[in-house]
């Protein structure tokens, strides 16, 4: 596999937290590549590190242990401004609690990563990935009037608006029930095969785990698979 084909690659990598019963190990030697255009689906049930690891992926949180190349660029050593940098214009997150700001309305909350990236005409790239996802209509409603469904889809339009090379998916559909949940996760392969973008979801969900090209199994803190 050639180097210049990963857009994440994981080497060795551990996380260790310190707990009133001393240190525990969350993570323990994870190898782990991500090639441009995958999609890649992470399965795990709960308390199995799959959340801590997309975070270690991300450039959110550092490893304990290990190397984490993100884009070409080693991210040890690098404070959380120098990763953010990295991440700039390039990384989209979907999370299952949304992280929307209330008091907005859907298209203000899908140009705020627009317009912190410098995009001139946030507002109009707004409006089409709110086309998107089939939400124009509510383009002027308050978030907090939406049902959850609705408020994922402003998640993954403001995700994919700013046309990321890179999508981090936490459990995106946990929050809503099954038929919601399944929309959802058709919305988000569909958007990542008409933009090409590199996806990397997290899911204890089985019925998902079939969706990508390739799915990985996390257990106690270690690869399966």
């Amino acid at each position: 596999m050639a180097e210049d084909n990963l857009c994440i690659e994981l080497k060795q990598v551990g996380k260790t937290v310190d707990t009133p019963d001393g240190k525990l190990d969350i993570l323990a030697n994870i190898s782990l590549d991500v090639k441009y255009q995958e999609a890649v689906v992470i399965k795990g049930a709960s308390g199995s590190g799959k959340t801590t690891l997309l975070g270690l992926m991300a450039g959110l949180d550092q490893a304990s242990s290990g190397d984490v190349t993100l884009f070409g660029q080693n991210l040890f050593g690098k404070n959380e401004e120098q990763r953010s940098a990295m991440r700039a214009g390039k990384v989209g997150f979907v999370f299952q609690s949304f992280h929307l700001v209330q008091g907005a309305s859907a298209v203000q909350n899908v140009m705020l990563p627009l317009e912190l990236s410098g995009v001139g005409d946030a507002l109009q790239l707004a409006q089409t990935s709110l086309q998107q996802v089939g939400l124009e209509h509510k383009s002027d409603t308050l978030v907090e009037h939406l049902s959850g469904g609705e408020q994922q889809r402003v998640a993954i339009a403001r995700a994919y608006a700013i046309r990321p090379k890179l999508l981090f998916a936490d459990e995106p559909t946990g929050n809503l029930d099954a038929t919601t949940g399944r929309q959802i996760a058709d919305l988000l392969f569909h958007l990542r095969d008409q933009s090409g973008t590199t996806l990397v979801l997290v899911t204890h969900e089985a019925e998902l785990l079939e969706r990508g090209d390739r799915q990985i199994l996390i257990e106690s803190g270690g690869l399966l698979s």
